[in-house]
């Protein structure tokens, strides 16, 4: 039996990431080129984020619409190429910016979220692909829709014209991840949805081995976040 290849301590932290990415994907007999890395940028400012665009990283999230306004247009027009996923819980009142300025949204978890959305990319002429956050671990304080109201809200996203492309979650702390990253993988398989946003920093290689498509890895590429002051 072949012993695991860990990253070199030579390697940067996007190539050791990639790296960890592509073992995980050989274990689970999956291209590791299927598996997009999102970068989280969030709270880390333009000079932090671009050694990594240097990199070749392309893929980049954030959780803030204000935020990002503040710091992206300038670097996606120094490197064309960019893509843009909001991760965070989007408040309706912002559904047109957050259409104007990301590729990719993972927050869709309400149906005022669906109307506003739906108006937005009516209004915009732009689809923007949309993950529904499914509430995995029912809990109360975190945002998702309930596992029960998935089907409803799917069919009012697709009603509205919206581009659903997969699930997303984000599993409770301190509790073993890989049984909601499976859950979340057969509800979005019973939907007939083949892309699943799951796994951070601490579980990201488990969320590959259960059919992650986007992983979010923020402080394994940036270290330690800084307080956000706004």
């Amino acid at each position: 039996m072949n012993e695991p290849v860990f990253p070199s301590a030579d390697l940067t932290p996007l190539a050791s990431v990639r790296e960890r990415i592509a073992q995980a994907a050989r274990i689970a007999q999956r291209k590791p080129e299927a598996i997009e890395l999102i970068a989280i940028s969030k709270t880390h400012p333009a000079a932090a984020i671009r050694p990594l665009i240097e990199e070749g990283q392309r893929v980049f999230g954030e959780n803030r619409v204000q935020e990002a306004q503040e710091k992206w247009p300038a670097l996606i027009e120094e490197t064309p190429g960019i893509a843009l996923h909001l991760v965070g819980q989007l408040q309706s009142n912002k559904a047109d910016d957050a259409v104007a300025l990301f590729d990719c949204i993972h927050g869709l978890d309400r149906p005022s979220l669906v109307s506003a959305l739906g108006k937005a990319m009516d209004k915009a002429g732009r689809q923007v692909p949309c993950f529904v956050q499914v509430n995995i671990g029912a809990e109360e304080q975190k945002g998702g829709c309930p596992i029960a109201e998935v089907p409803e809200l799917l069919a009012s996203a697709r009603t509205a014209g919206i581009p659903v492309i997969g699930l997303m979650c984000v599993p409770p702390v301190g509790i073993e991840p890989a049984p909601f990253f499976a859950l979340l993988a057969k509800i979005a398989a019973d939907h007939g949805l083949d892309q699943l946003s799951m796994g951070m920093s601490g579980d990201f290689e488990t969320a590959i081995l259960l059919g992650a498509t986007h992983v979010r890895v923020g402080s394994a590429l940036f270290g330690a976040r800084p307080p956000f002051n706004g």
